[in-house]
């Protein structure tokens, strides 16, 4: 964590002097967020890193969530938190998945152990699988806003009623509220408004949009619980499959006593729906108890149930332009999260991709709104959120059959295992791939880097700081501040000195970042260089190195020294873990919310001037 730049400050470095007027609620605005969900929440606390966008994010609700529905948390959500600033306490205060237990009739109809597997593979990423109440993950997304510059929180007991344009070209939304604490309505005029306002969301509506899907027609109740059973696993992910009554799938919670049950119940027939069967805790208590059998279960407690069916529903389009209006006008209206796709629950997917959605979104509205990138930014959002978004339902839909599956026998039962084992990898939420577009290269020079995909998240590993040798994870120097990175890692014998391969890139491209970086901003505020050579840290010259790596910055024209990275000197070696080719080097042009978005040779610069000013502004 970097601070003190512009001059020292005492106190929590986290929380950010407020701007003049910081509390006040203002109805022209930049951004209105409909919605306090987990995209919302995402949405708010990225935007909020930046002073100059005004935010306001409402919620029907009188209050903060207290107890969340969702609470599976992948990696991929984890790396997330990292560069929002409060990973560590996510995995600190979390249950870590780190197996998970297949159980299922033996030949004599009794239920046994299967098979036991390790949760997420060797080197998927540097964070765990975690399960938290989603709730905790609001708070601290709240505390983000709460400590940002325009001092962010949200508009409660706020309910949306009618979204239209105004007819005003710089603040081209009204949105009307009806105030449910009693104080009137409230009409807000905003240049783009995200509905993250859920599943019969209000915004979408407005759009003339519709989820479309189908539903499986399969009942199922799910509840947080406080028991006592002989049952062995209780402390592991367990899928137990009976032979005649039915599925249940275990998620211990966090705290070390609580656990979750996902408990299949009957199909549903004709019109009926969830609501129509009466169910109650103590039916899923029963039901429980009957596919566990012959292990013994006492809830002592139920902290939160529900009841609910199996459905699969997608939009057509994520934001307000139709198809055969796209690219000669820009969209001011978006929607994420359940508000434009829903599932089960069982994948864990809910909370992770909304959030995606908007870690995705976020940047671009600030680009844009900063007057660093050109509108047409924006058409990518609904382009490549809506194609992850249907690969979520179709996995989805499987998952969701082979869990409801009724096995004829041992080989039939092993093909949920099978399929579990084979999509670990996307229930990690580490399988996401953007096509190439706007601001996604081709795969050309791909050999260069074999284990950092284009199209892919920035995959991390493990690195020293040169400047004061500290050891860390290399993508952890990207946090959530609308950057571009440029990473070059070195090719064999370059350790940054003259005339080197390094050196000449950072000539090269300095006249390049320069040409879209405001008047009198730090050099890296907008495209941030950084380098890796292979030299371990103790045999570089910092001071040899170009004055790109060791930019002035801040009033003071203070240097940043966390630019330069080598291998851990004990490994695993960067080099080695993502295949980097040491004869050649490599460059990585990553974008904002940490996706690869080229990989080049060295000295592409034209290469990466082309691609820039695909959708960067000049300064």
């Amino acid at each position: 964590m970097q601070f003190h730049l512009n001059g020292f400050r005492s106190g929590d470095p986290a929380i950010s002097a407020a701007l003049p007027g910081a509390d006040q609620k203002a109805q022209e605005i930049d951004v209105l967020i409909v919605g306090c969900g987990p995209a919302g929440l995402t949405l708010a606390a990225q935007l909020s890193a930046f002073p100059e966008i005004s935010v306001r994010i409402t919620e029907r609700k009188p209050g903060p969530l207290e107890v969340g529905q969702a609470d599976g948390i992948a990696c991929r959500s984890v790396e997330m938190f990292e560069a929002f600033g409060f990973a560590e306490r996510v995995t600190k205060e979390g249950y870590w998945v780190n197996e998970v237990a297949f159980w299922r009739p033996g030949n004599d109809g009794a239920l046994h152990r299967a098979d036991r597997i390790q949760d997420v593979e060797h080197d998927l990423s540097e964070m765990p699988h975690v399960i938290l109440n989603q709730a905790r993950v609001h708070d601290f997304y709240l505390e983000i806003m709460r400590n940002s510059p325009r001092r962010l929180t949200p508009d409660y007991s706020r309910e949306l009623v009618e979204l239209t344009e105004s007819g005003d070209a710089d603040y081209p939304m009204r949105a009307t509220f009806n105030c449910l604490d009693g104080t009137g309505t409230e009409s807000i005029r905003a240049r783009y408004v995200v509905g993250c306002d859920g599943a019969r969301s209000t915004v979408r509506a407005s759009m003339g949009h519709a989820l479309k899907g189908e539903s499986a027609r399969q009942l199922w109740g799910v509840m947080d619980v406080l028991p006592v059973t002989d049952f062995p696993d209780i402390r592991l992910k367990a899928a137990i499959q009976s032979a005649d009554q039915g599925s249940v799938l275990i998620i211990p919670r966090e705290g070390g006593y609580m656990v979750r049950m996902y408990i299949e119940l009957d199909e549903l027939h004709g019109d009926e729906r969830a609501a129509d069967r009466d169910v109650s805790a103590e039916m899923l208590i029963a039901k429980a108890q009957a596919i566990l059998a012959p292990y013994a279960l006492e809830v002592k407690e139920v902290a939160w149930w529900s009841a609910y069916e199996i459905g699969q529903r997608v939009c057509d389009a994520f934001d307000d332009v139709p198809e055969d209006e796209r690219g000669s006008r820009s969209p001011h209206v978006f929607i994420a999260g359940d508000a434009c796709h829903t599932h089960s629950p069982k994948a864990g997917q809910g909370m992770n991709v909304s959030m995606a959605d908007t870690f995705n979104l976020g940047w671009k509205l600030a680009a844009v709104l900063r007057g660093r990138a050109a509108p047409a930014l924006l058409d990518t959002y609904s382009e490549e959120r809506r194609a992850k978004a249907k690969e979520l339902i179709d996995f989805d839909r499987d998952m969701a059959r082979l869990f409801s599956a009724k096995p004829k026998d041992a080989a039939e039962a092993a093909q949920f295992q099978r399929y579990f084992k084979q999509h670990g990898r996307y229930t990690a939420g580490v399988e996401t791939r953007y096509d190439a577009s706007l601001i996604t290269g081709g795969t050309e020079h791909q050999a260069l880097a074999a284990g950092q995909l284009v199209g892919k998240r920035f995959h991390s590993a493990p690195v020293v700081r040169l400047a004061d040798a500290k050891p860390m994870q290399l993508g952890h120097a990207f946090k959530a501040d609308g950057r571009w990175r440029v990473l070059a890692f070195a090719p064999e014998g370059d350790s940054g000195q003259p005339g080197g391969a390094i050196a000449q890139l950072c000539d090269a491209l300095a006249p390049v970042i320069a040409g879209f970086t405001p008047k009198g901003a730090d050099p890296d505020s907008l495209i941030d260089l950084r380098a890796v050579f292979q030299t371990l840290h103790r045999e570089v010259r910092l001071e040899a190195l170009p004055a790109a790596l060791l930019p002035k910055k801040g009033k003071h024209g203070l240097t940043d020294y966390e630019k330069v990275f080598c291998p851990a000197p004990n490994g695993p070696d960067i080099f080695d873990l993502r295949g980097i080719d040491r004869a050649r080097g490599a460059l990585l042009v990553l974008r904002p919310d940490q996706y690869v978005a080229q990989v080049l040779p060295l000295d592409a610069v034209n290469e990466i001037s082309k691609f820039l000013n695909g959708f960067l502004l000049p300064a």
